[in-house]
This record gives structure tokens, sequence and C-alpha cells, in this order.
């Protein structure tokens, strides 16, 4: 999957990473995010910053080399930022002719080799679920597939997925992505199901209600999370 990736904008992006990082920064971003790679200690506005002059100055000729840059930077990265910056580049706005189907391998694999939440909630929410609702019948039997996967990631995907779709979401693929992971009971599974009934609750608050009264197997965590802002 991929082709050759563009050498001078992963340059650029490893070199402006060096320049802004601050290494008194490093070891508390990395210890938040209990992460095993380390990091340059840039934060996220000036991660945004770099990533804005860089992809300026270094645009991609097609999907395959997009596709290959992104790879290449994500695989090869020896520090988090690094990653954080080839997620931004697969949402940049001059590729987002390349969003569809064709790309969920590419989002499946950052989402499964990241198995963490700050990168796969990213691509979840911004990258796979816009692809799903254009997509629909192309996209919804996969995310039904990972709502039962043995990957807890593709599981949290499958769950958090519509997160901000609004009136846009498919209640029939929420409620089974919630019902294959209810019984889990792992904490990033149960606080994704309470996340995508709160976030669906700003769109219909009583049928979130409803939902929850009526189902009595849902943890703690997902009941408190799903109704945590129609106690307000």
């Amino acid at each position: 999957m991929g082709g050759d990736g563009d050498g001078a904008l992963i340059e650029a992006v490893r070199d402006g990473l060096a320049r802004l990082g601050d290494p008194a920064k490093a070891p508390g971003m990395q210890a938040y995010m209990k992460s095993a790679m380390p990091y340059r200690g840039v934060p996220a506005p000036g991660q945004r910053r770099l990533a804005s002059e860089v992809f300026r100055a270094h645009p991609l000729a097609d999907r395959e080399t997009w596709r290959g840059t992104v790879l290449e930077l994500w695989r090869g990265a020896a520090y988090r930022e690094e990653r954080y910056l080839a997620i931004a580049l697969t949402g940049a706005r001059a590729y987002a002719r390349f969003q569809d189907p064709v790309e969920l391998p590419l989002y499946e694999e950052l989402i499964v080799t990241g198995a963490w939440w700050d990168y796969v909630d990213e691509v979840a929410i911004r990258r796979v679920g816009p692809i799903l609702r254009a997509h629909r019948a192309e996209v919804t039997p996969l995310m039904r597939a990972w709502a039962g996967d043995a990957d807890p990631w593709r599981r949290r995907t499958a769950i958090i997925c519509q997160v901000r779709a609004g009136a846009d979401t498919d209640l029939d693929l929420l409620e089974h992505a919630i019902a294959a992971n209810t019984a889990d009971t792992g904490f990033f599974l149960r606080k994704a199901i309470g996340w995508a009934l709160r976030d669906y609750a700003w769109h219909d608050p009583d049928w979130v209600r409803r939902y929850v009264a009526a189902h009595h197997g849902l943890s703690g965590l997902s009941r408190r999370e799903a109704l945590k802002n129609l106690h307000r």
C-alpha cells in the first residue's frame, strides 16, 4: 500500500519539529500520553503552524505520493509529533478529493498500529466518519464488522465514527456498535459508548434518555458519560 513519499516534505517536517522542539516540555508530554515513543516537545499550536507552512511549501502531485508520504512519516517516526503531522497531512484541504473508501486501508493501519486514543479518535471521527457518511452502502458493512473485531481500536472506531454526525447519524449502526461492545470491560470502549451517546444527545436528547433507560447492561461509566449533559 502506498507509493514513494515526498522526501522534501518529510525532511521539512522533521527539521521543523527539531527546530521548534522544547526539551523541557517533551518528558511531560510523553508522560501524559503514556507514550513509549518520545516527544520533541512541540505543543499542538506549533504543530498546526508547522503543518500549514510545510504542506503549503511542498504540494504533492497525486494520490500515491500523498499516501506514500503519510505512510513514510508514520512508519518512520522517531517522535510522536511526526505521527501527528502524518495525520494532519491526511486531512489537509488540498487532498480532500482523496477522502473516499479507497483510503480506508490507510486509516486502518493508522488505527491499528497507533493503538492509542490520541491517534485513533482523530482518524475515526475526522477521516473515517466523513467517508462513511459519503459512502454509506460501501462503508457501513465494514463498520459493522469492526464493531465486533478482535482489535479494540477498530471497535472504538466503529463506536465513535459518527460523533459530530448529528442528524446524519445512522442509528442502526450506532446501536449495533454499542451492543457489540456493551459487555466489554475495557475503559476505552466503555468511554467510547458513553461519548457516542452523549454526542448524539445534542441532536436528540430524548432518544438517548430512552436508550439508556432501556439498556440496563450499559456500564456505569457509559451511562454517566451518556447522560452527563442531560442533567444540566
